[in-house]
C-alpha cells in the first residue's frame, strides 16, 4: 500500500479495512476492496494449494495484526492467534537459554 501511495501521487493513502461493497463507489472504496479481497483471496488460494500438495486437511491458524480482519472473510482460516509468532520465538529463546545454562 505504501508503494502504491508513494508512486501514484494522485491516489490517497488508505487504511486496510473491509469495504461495504466489493465494487467500490469511490476511489478509496475501490482501493480498499482490491487490497482487502486481494489479501483474502491470496490467503485462501495459498492454503488450498498447500492442502492439495499435502493431500491432507491441516488446521489453518491466522497470525499477525491483520489476522482478525482477513479471517472474517476467509473460507480457509479456522483459528486466529495474533501472538502465535511471538509465542514461538519465546519458546525458541527458552530452549536456547536452557541449553546454554547446562
Amino acid at each position: 500500500m505504501d508503494a502504491l501511495y508513494e508512486h501514484a501521487s494522485k491516489l490517497p493513502k488508505i487504511e486496510i479495512e473491509r469495504p461495504q461493497n466489493v465494487i467500490g463507489q469511490s476511489t478509496v472504496e475501490a482501493m480498499q476492496s482490491g487490497v482487502y479481497y486481494g489479501y483474502v483471496a491470496q490467503v485462501d488460494g495459498i492454503v488450498e494449494r498447500i492442502k492439495m500438495t499435502m493431500q491432507t486437511e491441516p488446521t489453518v491458524i491466522a497470525t499477525g495484526g491483520l489476522a482478525p480482519l482477513i479471517a472474517k472473510e476467509s473460507q480457509t482460516i479456522e483459528h486466529i492467534n495474533t501472538d502465535l509468532t511471538l509465542f514461538g520465538l519465546h519458546i525458541i529463546y527458552q530452549n536456547k537459554k536452557e541449553r546454554t545454562e547446562r
